[in-house]
């Protein structure tokens, strides 16, 4: 099984990836839901530091001066990957993460974490990413901070929506912003492996699922 397999499989068995009738956000109606907010043991924790790094390493084994984890979901996010990263691959990447409000006692300031410099090169960690919002306020956010190069994204998951144009929203901001782009896996990949496959003895993609996950791509996938 490829880590992107055994990741698909994880956040199944975390109760992060699940199937039937939600809206998103945008008010899409959708067949599944990506809820990273459901993680919560050291245990997975550890494991999705582990899958976040193996994506890292695959795509830029060199190239990356820092990461960056935007508030809130990717504090826990970038920290555990920069830990995964040390422990699996040897690399002591340095990391970083804003405050929702700019501290104006102590040290001061809205970042925590490493200082990133002039010319750095910043990795985004991120969990899903729909209208890329809180990627565009990260990049606007380093403006302030120094003049740095915003190198790549990574998220777990690629639903491969239209954003504002008929491109996915992770092409958007490849447009916009010259950011590359690495999920650790697409709904593609998921619908692919998890057709008609039981993890722990259950079929979460059947045939009637796989027809409503293929309908909502026809309908709001990117073109």
């Amino acid at each position: 099984m490829t880590y992107k397999e055994d990741f698909i499989a994880f956040m199944v068995r975390s109760g992060v990836l699940t199937f039937g009738d939600f809206v998103t956000k945008s008010g899409r109606k959708t067949p599944y839901f990506v809820n990273t907010g459901n993680y919560k043991t050291g245990a997975q924790a550890a494991r999705l530091g582990d899958y976040y790094a193996a994506c890292i390493q695959e795509n830029m084994p060199q190239g990356i001066d820092c990461l960056f984890g935007p508030a809130y979901k990717g504090i826990p996010l970038v920290v555990s990957a920069a830990a995964s990263l040390y422990r699996s691959y040897g690399r002591d990447l340095p990391y970083c993460f804003n405050r929702k409000e700019s501290k104006d006692h102590g040290e001061g300031g809205f970042m925590v974490g490493c200082k990133p410099q002039d010319g750095d090169r910043v990795a985004i960690i991120e969990d899903v990413v729909t209208a890329g919002t809180a990627v565009r306020e990260s990049i606007e956010l380093f403006k302030h901070v120094a003049q740095v190069e915003m190198k790549a994204l990574f998220v777990s998951v690629d639903r491969m929506e239209r954003g504002t144009r008929d491109c996915s929203t992770l092409d958007e901001l490849h447009q916009d912003y010259g950011i590359q782009v690495f999920p650790i896996v697409t709904v593609r990949e998921v619908i692919a492996f998890l057709h008609n496959n039981p993890v722990d003895g259950k079929v979460y993609i059947d045939d009637a699922m796989k027809r409503n996950m293929e309908g909502y791509l026809a309908e709001y996938g990117a073109r």
